[in-house]
């Protein structure tokens, strides 16, 4: 994983008014533009307004197939969805976004070299690619210090991002772009929500991990950035007081030239490669990402959220908990009103349904009302949880996260991003599709118990003398699969402990952050310890099933029900603990992963070691039990 480091505050100078709150009509998109590529004619001392992208008075279209190598003005590229403009008096490349039909400035591109020093006047631009299925921009920077820096700019014909690739030079590239919050989701726990109102320094470290977020303040678009490799560091620009301050730009790295993976560990081809490209989108619609506050007293009330969602999508909802941490769930939809609701997934449309009363239960917080749902009209609502495990209070953050069998075609979300930049493939690589798929091992113990006691009520033991033996050894099968899991996790805590160990000798500074992160993992040997008398071992449930073959199996007397309800009983006891210890194990990983990620906020000192527990703890949670309660 990557080392970040803490560089100089760097001020922007950038207007926090967004651009989304109110556009012009006079930069209306016309729809369906093909891939162009534009000279000015004259070189513009400012930005250039919406309309002048859309009347190019004064400007030349560069022939299709035809590449120039200098502009007399300034070159424009533009696939009708994304604008780059490369202005020679500027400093930084302009993107502008027509994604809701209408053309807006949006963000701004700017080099930057080895050790901070930033681009400050563009150079040569030159076209390197005009097809009618893509166009390349190659820009040349300089620094104040006369350092070139080189980066080049490609739109795709139906593409949703703008993808930049660094030349000689450049090292990271900053993504100037106001953010109410920055979110990283998070496709295998629960996201890191970025709130800077609770940031007091000039810049943070984040974990990179191929993507993050900035949620553009009115709440209609969203700036998405994705990365080729989680080599690529990623730090936060933060501006502003009180409630104006944001998120002012995020700075990440291209990564190391050239550096590839070890022979023994290169990538399968659907695996991605350790590249350094970096991709900008825009998701855009009314209303496309929601907040609010919740307070204490909040608690169990039904809240409609004065917020409809724009589109059908898997819409993850972030609730914040008193500790500072964030818990991610997906809003339930809902085709008629009184029906049962569905709930998008990653594998499949509509893979789980919740009944129209909301009564959900799940290992660690058992019964409960699942807390965000929408209605038929797409209105949103929110029941915040009152429990001893789980509470909300603080933001709440809501933004489409991945497509549901609803969604309409020219309606993008998170996910759309990924595959349409970095591929199919190597999307489902980065989701890790296969591996996050809750596994039902064997037969559950409530399972078998109401399967014997079918069996053995109507006295059809003899006759279904196999089907018993079968209902037993599944019975065993289940009990082993879920203790393996336990097991992996007691066996992961007391490595990330000594790791901790370690790390603590060798940063006698950290020590701090260190203890935090112990503190938090020795809780998996807590919970191991509360239960470890009733979960038994599988040792145990073999000897139980062998006396039951003794003693129960054959026999057909009056007592033999009782007998096997008896063995059911203990049976069922020793199956529900091991579920809900496997979900309390899974639980604090989750969380260690999270406070892994956040701490690198509060001291960048400890990045390396919080995304090595970060990686560790993502193995870790993979191949989940279907009992765990891998999402809520």
């Amino acid at each position: 994983m990557n080392t970040i480091r803490l560089a100089c505050a760097i001020c922007l100078g950038l207007s926090l008014t967004s651009p989304y709150a109110a556009r012009s009509a006079e930069g209306e998109a016309r729809p369906g533009a093909a891939v162009a590529a534009w000279d000015t004619g004259t070189s513009s001392a400012a930005a250039l307004a919406p309309a002048a992208l859309t009347t190019k008075a004064g400007w030349t279209q560069v022939p299709v197939d035809q590449t120039n190598a200098a502009f007399k003005g300034d070159a424009v590229i533009t696939n009708g969805r994304l604008w780059a403009v490369a202005r020679k008096q500027a400093a930084a490349v302009e993107v502008y976004s027509a994604a809701s039909g209408t053309i807006a400035s949006c963000a701004q591109l700017r080099l930057l070299a080895r050790g901070g020093d930033q681009a400050a006047r563009l150079g040569r631009v030159a076209l390197k690619e005009n097809a009618k299925a893509a166009v390349t921009l190659e820009v040349a920077c300089k620094t104040e210090k006369g350092a070139d820096l080189a980066v080049t700019l490609r739109l795709k014909r139906g593409g949703i991002a703008l993808e930049t690739d660094p030349g000689p030079g450049a090292d990271k590239l900053r993504l100037e772009c106001a953010g109410q919050f920055v979110v990283l989701p998070d496709f295998f726990a629960d996201d890191i929500v970025t709130n800077p109102r609770k940031i007091s320094l000039p810049q943070v470290e984040v974990p990179s991990e191929n993507l993050l977020l900035h949620l553009i303040p009115g709440g209609n678009a969203i700036a998405m950035c994705v990365f080729e490799n989680r080599e690529q560091e990623v730090k936060l620009l933060l501006s502003g007081e009180g409630d104006k301050r944001v998120v002012t730009a995020a700075e990440i790295a291209f990564g190391e030239p050239g550096k590839q993976p070890p022979p023994a560990a290169q990538p399968s081809p659907a695996q991605p490669p350790a590249g350094r490209k970096i991709w900008l989108a825009f998701l855009e619609a009314p209303r496309i990402w929601h907040t609010l506050e919740l307070q204490a007293a909040d608690a169990t009330k039904i809240m409609p959220l004065q917020w409809k969602m724009p589109f059908v999508a898997q819409w993850r909802v972030d609730l914040s908990r008193p500790d500072d941490l964030t818990d991610s769930w997906e809003m339930l939809l809902q085709d008629k009103q009184g029906d049962k609701y569905w709930r998008p997934g990653w594998l499949r449309p509509g893979e789980d349904t919740i009944p129209p009363d909301r009564k959900r239960w799940t290992t660690v917080l058992g019964p409960f009302l699942y807390p965000c749902w929408s209605d038929p009209d797409r209105q949103g609502f929110l029941q915040p949880l009152k429990h001893k495990e789980l509470s909300f209070v603080g933001p709440v953050v809501i933004y489409p996260i991945n497509r549901a069998g609803k969604t309409p075609a020219d309606a993008y979300a998170v996910a759309d991003v990924m595959r349409d930049t970095l591929g199919v493939g190597p999307c489902e690589y980065l989701l890790d599709v296969e591996n996050q798929q809750s596994k039902y091992v064997g037969r559950a113990t409530c399972s078998t118990r109401d399967k014997l006691g079918e069996i053995y009520k109507n006295g059809q033991q003899k006759q279904k003398r196999a089907e018993v033996e079968k209902t037993l050894d599944e019975a065993l099968t289940f009990v082993k699969h879920i203790r393996g899991r336990i097991t992996r996790y007691v066996d992961f805590g007391h490595k990330i402990l000594e790791y901790l160990a370690e790390q603590k000798k060798a940063h006698a500074e950290l020590s701090e952050p260190i203890a935090t992160l112990e503190k938090l993992t020795a809780e998996l040997d807590v919970r191991f310890d509360r239960r470890k008398a009733e979960i038994k071992t599988p040792e145990h449930v073999a000897a139980m099933n062998d006396e039951f073959r003794k003693n129960v199996l054959d026999d057909t007397s009056p007592g033999a029900l009782d007998k096997c309800k008896a063995y059911a009983k203990a049976l069922v006891v020793i199956g529900g603990s091991q579920d809900e210890l496997a979900g309390e194990c899974r639980w604090v990983v989750k969380s260690l992963r999270q406070r892994a990620g956040t701490l690198m906020a509060v001291d960048p000192r400890i990045a390396p070691i919080a995304n090595e527990i970060r990686a560790r703890t993502q193995e870790a949670l993979r191949n989940p039990a279907g009992h765990e309660g891998a999402r809520h």
